[in-house]
């Protein structure tokens, strides 16, 4: 699949030398010494079994899990970034959690509205054509005023995907989006994602830079073109799918040949994978 013609100022995303710590064990470490640059109009798909840490690897890079070494950058800014003055470059970044992360008291509708309500200066007229428009866009509008708990867990994830395009970020990081999903949900998020990062109506035609994190790599096959494994507490990038086939990286076999692998299984540099203690997912 061909990228889409971009400007190409600098990296969207750069890591160096980061420890990417776990969300729920602050003594825990999923992957260290991680190099990686995203460039504007990538698409990557970084692919790892249940508890090799991808949650808390897409954390980071969002900014809401503070690396525990080395440097990680957002458009050039050092992240996280939680200063008023540099909002503006962190709201450039979108994320949808696995599940949608909704509030439960509020309405569909009412959660995809927030971002604007919170961050843009416009009439209640103007918010609700714009959530109107989202809703129709994803699939959503006969669910506008369902609560999330009401919802089948396909539809929750669609909402925290409305949601984080509200803002029209330029980077969407996307927790597991085919996670528990049938094959007619999990086709439509390959569709839709397909059209942002070649240009959505939604979003002004312009392409939106993604990171996916999933359970395996086939169904990314002629969707994503940037790939990386997370086992083994190591990020191993791989660059294009003709690289995922030559790998011969245990982990990378097993996720590209959808089968479990042995657990005590070392990887060509010696290492185990297995589930990086404390981590997220």
């Amino acid at each position: 699949m061909s990228a889409p013609t971009e400007n190409k100022t600098g990296p969207v995303i750069e890591m160096r030398g980061v420890t990417v710590g776990a969300l729920h064990d602050a003594e825990a470490e999923v992957a260290a010494e991680v190099n990686w640059t995203v460039a504007p109009g990538d698409f990557w798909v970084v692919a790892g079994l249940q508890g090799a840490g991808k949650s808390d690897l897409l954390l980071t890079t969002a900014g809401l899990l503070p690396p525990r070494a080395g440097d990680c950058r957002l458009f050039g800014e050092p992240m996280p970034i939680f200063e008023e003055h540099r909002l503006a470059t962190r709201l450039r970044l979108g994320l949808v959690f696995d599940g949608g992360q909704l509030l439960n008291h509020l309405t569909v509708a009412e959660n995809v509205a927030l971002p604007l309500r919170y961050h843009r200066n416009l009439a209640h007229e103007e918010i609700e054509l714009a959530v109107r428009a989202m809703l129709e866009a994803t699939g959503l509008l006969p669910w506008a005023s369902n609560t999330p708990g009401t919802l089948p867990r396909p539809w929750r994830k669609r909402a925290g995907l409305a949601r984080a395009l509200m803002l029209k970020p330029e980077v969407l990081l996307v927790d597991g989006p085919l996670g528990g999903l049938d094959l007619r949900h999990a086709d439509w998020w390959l569709g839709f994602l397909d059209q942002l990062a070649h240009g959505q109506a939604l979003l002004d035609g312009r392409s939106v830079t993604l990171v996916v994190t999933a359970d395996a790599f086939l169904p990314w096959r002629n969707h994503a073109r940037q790939f990386a494994v997370l086992a083994g507490q190591r990020f191993s990038v791989l660059s294009d799918w003709a690289a995922v086939e030559r790998s011969q990286l245990p982990a990378v076999r097993a996720l590209r040949e959808g089968r479990v692998p042995e657990v005590a299984q070392a990887d060509s540099s010696g290492t185990e994978w297995t589930p990086a203690p404390g981590s997220a997912k």
